[in-house]
């Protein structure tokens, strides 16, 4: 096989988005791509281990492809569309992943809108930026201090991290992180209280005369009405209900003043009901400080990697919508999941197992997962290293490529072939070839154009959380691991508490809150803040606790707007 058709694309959710090359029969990180730089990661090394699907299952026994697909067409022609419900997970970011979303639109069935992860954080960039783009990983590698707020940088995006590891990092966040023991600094905040530490940010920069005059003059629309939040209440009030010394930030400005300044803006600060005000405070931030238009740094979030590119297989419809963290899954009579493991990962297990055992699911994906155990009919997906595809970072500006480099196995069906079958099944309009697809997004260069205007908040409307926490009570904190992903690879069932809590390791807790409970294995671990009870994204029962709801503004999950009580079992 040429070196040119050698290309693999990891498939996964991460930042990252690494490209690997078939050597040898062995998979190796491609140096082309700078940010994979000829290294693997953990993830990527794992998944080359998953045992992948080889035979479809229908109620329990295997059953050829060609069985799991006339099953699969028959029930949909003999169910009325908007009662089926086509629902997608993150198992697989490839572009095309969304072939099969093309053919249920067609059909009519009931979509998702919303988001399990990023969403209520988007909304919050978009509104000021108009847009959720990244700045060139150039300006990040040319930044002179990273603040890494809310999010496990050398964890969650190690590529990108090793690119930029000898600089000098600030940290905030609840859990004395990976990234936070390597930090200058570390500002061990409360959670659901960064948005105060933004405002008190701005109050000292503007104290200290460092507020960026010429961007807001420039590009800023409502900086008064934002610079006037901020100084609505004492400063040393900052200190209390965040957590942050107020010693600790007079020494963040000494470090940061005539730097260029990088801030890494994670996941865990926009997990509440106000999250896209939250990240609009951070972001508005930023702005006063003019980072947005410096020529290094800048913002990084979970960008749109689809922003400039026109959707290759979206069509038309007026399909009824759902909103995600809110879908009632018994409330159909078939639902389609894709590349999911909401049995896991969706909020409020119990509601989403109920339903689960009230109507016909089809699992359709390369592994079994927690979900299949409800699933009716399994029908397998092929391995990524054996179908065509790309993959768009939302860390970075480059892509990844994914050619053949294994045969297929006979017993699966790619998500194209699948959607192709049923389209010519049901009449619709056929899709654009694969080549044709992928040679767009490979050929495709986006115009990433910065934008014009940048909007302030102007008004900030906040439930505080600690208002209602008593000390009986801990805040409910969720991140991802070192060598898992989500609910893929190893699995982590226990909840680290710190040993001022007074419980020990080994020790056996019921953890309730409004939503349910469930029982967990104690870990002691001082990283962890003491009012705070921590888990590993994937764990099985963490989603017994969190609310099926959604957040203010983008019909989005709001996992760790929860308090929780624990007790010995």
């Amino acid at each position: 096989m040429s070196l040119d058709n050698n290309k693999v694309a990891c498939p996964m959710d991460c930042y990252d988005a690494c490209q690997g090359q078939m050597i040898d029969e062995n998979i190796k990180g491609s140096k082309e791509h700078k940010t994979t730089n000829g290294k693997l990661c953990v993830n990527f090394a794992n998944l080359l281990k998953e045992e992948n699907l080889s035979s479809a299952i229908f109620q329990g026994k295997k059953i050829s492809l060609d069985e799991s697909l006339n099953i699969l067409r028959d029930k949909l022609k003999n169910t009325t569309p908007s009662n089926t419900l086509f629902y997608t997970g993150s198992g697989n970011l490839g572009v095309m992943q969304s072939s099969t979303k093309n053919f249920f639109t067609q059909y009519g069935s009931t979509l998702t809108r919303g988001s399990l992860c990023d969403g209520i954080g988007a909304a919050g960039i978009e509104a000021g930026r108009q847009h959720v783009i990244n700045p060139p990983i150039q300006k990040l590698i040319d930044a002179d201090i990273i603040i890494v707020w809310g999010r496990n940088f050398s964890v969650t995006s190690s590529h990108m991290y090793n690119l930029v590891k000898d600089k000098t990092f600030v940290t905030i966040d609840p859990i004395c992180t990976d990234i936070a023991k390597k930090s200058k600094i570390h500002m061990q905040i409360n959670p659901k209280t960064d948005y105060e530490l933004a405002l008190l940010f701005t109050r000292f920069a503007y104290m200290q005369d460092l507020e960026d005059k010429e961007f807001i003059e420039e590009f800023g629309n409502g900086a008064d009405w934002f610079f006037d939040i901020s100084r609505n209440r004492p400063v040393v009030s900052y200190e209390a209900t965040t957590g942050v010394p107020l010693s600790q930030v007079n020494d963040f400005f000494d470090l940061i003043q005539n730097k260029k300044v990088a801030i890494m803006l994670g996941l865990g600060v926009q997990k509440y009901f106000e999250g896209a005000q939250i990240t609009r405070c951070i972001d508005s931030f930023a702005a006063y400080m003019g980072y947005h238009k410096q020529d290094a740094g800048g913002l990084w979030y979970l960008s749109d990697s689809s922003y400039g590119y026109e959707k290759q297989f979206e069509v038309k419809g007026n399909n009824k919508k759902v909103s995600i963290p809110k879908v009632d899954f018994g409330s159909y009579d078939l639902v389609f999941i894709q590349g999911g493991n909401p049995v896991v990962s969706h909020p409020n297990t119990q509601k989403v197992i109920d339903g689960l055992k009230n109507t016909f699911v089809v699992y359709f994906g390369t592994t079994l997962n927690d979900t299949c155990e409800y699933a009716d009919l399994i029908i397998p997906s092929s391995s990524f290293l054996s179908k065509k595809d790309l993959r768009l970072s939302y860390g970075h500006e480059f892509k990844s490529i994914s050619n053949i480099v294994k045969i297929k196995n006979e017993n699966t069906i790619s998500e194209y072939e699948l959607a192709s079958y049923l389209i010519e099944q049901f009449g619709f309009e056929k899709l654009k070839s694969e080549d044709e697809v992928i040679s767009y997004y490979e050929n495709h260069k986006p115009n990433l154009s910065d934008f014009g205007t940048f909007n302030f908040i102007e008004e900030v409307e906040i439930e505080a959380l600690y208002k209602d926490k008593t000390a009986d009570n801990f805040y409910f904190i969720t991140a991802k691991a070192k060598n898992s992903l989500n609910s893929q690879f190893a699995k982590d069932n226990f909840v680290y508490l710190n040993s001022a809590t007074n419980f020990k390791d080994g020790d056996l807790v019921n953890i309730s809150s409004k939503n349910g409970s469930a029982q967990f294995v104690v870990k002691i671990d001082d990283d962890i803040k003491s009012d705070c009870a921590f888990f590993f994204a994937g764990n099985k029962y963490v989603n017994y606790l969190t609310l099926a709801l959604e957040d203010e503004s983008s019909f989005s999950a709001m996992y760790q707007e929860v308090l929780v009580e624990i007790e010995l079992s």
